[in-house]
């Protein structure tokens, strides 16, 4: 299927590894320019080097930095300033008991995870619409759909971000050709889950096979999803033929989520 977005630019945060490089890799593949930032300035160039070696005609640019402040935002936007294409994405804030989180942790939680996204939006989208398309993907969690006790800080950012994303998306935007979706992914194979899955062994004293066999048994598909097949869930909510897709929250979890709605 032709997704209609060749030569388009997109912006991809979080873009070195896991799943913000697997969403700029299916971009790339369907010949959109890409942007790909990340705070991490040796894991972002190995990217854009594989990036580059599959683009065929298209621009591959890279903007080491912290695309939570305002200096880092400034930074990408001197490098290009128009984007038909946003996919934000911020790594998740840690664990714990919500006991023990100050207002400072969650200030932290609630720039990256919301207001880091709303921030990247608003610089984008009115330019979308003046021409006369846009894709904005929010990639946030499936704990938005069904929370998990210890991760109430990305419950409760990544839920902020939901919520406002419900009502944008449903603005005047909406007929100019602009789309907002959020992607929550569930377990993925990326080094953020390889961590978890060490700790996780550590703790319980079981091997490393013996975790990541029980986690995927847990989930009705038998396995986690790979970067490669988010990122093309990604692609096709960015492509001409999801136009009619907006203000909805698509989960990527094998199936995992038991609920109907």
């Amino acid at each position: 299927m032709d997704l209609g977005i060749a030569g388009k630019w997109a912006l991809v945060g979080g873009a070195s590894k896991g799943l913000g490089f697997g969403c700029a890799q299916a971009l790339v593949r369907e010949g959109v320019n890409v942007l790909i930032v990340a705070r991490g300035a040796e894991a972002l160039q190995a990217a854009a080097d594989k990036l580059k070696a599959e683009a065929r005609g298209t621009q591959v640019l890279a903007v080491a930095t912290d695309i939570t402040t305002v200096a880092g935002r400034e930074a990408i936007f001197a490098q290009r300033k128009d984007f038909d294409i946003v996919v934000t994405n911020a790594g998740g804030p840690p664990p714990g008991d919500f006991r023990d989180w100050d207002r400072d942790t969650w200030i932290k939680a609630v720039d990256a995870n919301m207001l880091t996204p709303i921030e990247l939006i608003k610089a984008t989208v009115d330019g979308m619409a003046a021409r006369g398309y846009g894709r904005i993907v929010n990639i946030t969690s499936s704990a938005v759909k069904a929370p998990i006790d210890i991760l109430g800080l990305s419950n409760g950012a990544r839920s902020g971000l939901t919520g406002f994303v419900a009502g944008a998306a449903r603005s005047k935007l909406a007929a100019q050709g602009v789309t907002l979706n959020n992607l929550l992914p569930g377990k993925f194979d990326t080094d953020r889950l390889a961590t978890t899955l060490g700790a996780a062994a550590t703790k319980t004293g079981k091997s490393l096979d013996d975790v990541r066999g029980a986690q995927q048994a847990q989930i009705p598909a038998g396995r986690f999803g790979s970067p490669e097949e988010f990122g093309a869930i990604c692609a096709f909510l960015c492509s001409v033929h999801a136009g009619y897709i907006t203000g909805q929250n698509l989960l990527a979890d094998g199936g995992a989520y038991p609920g109907v709605f």
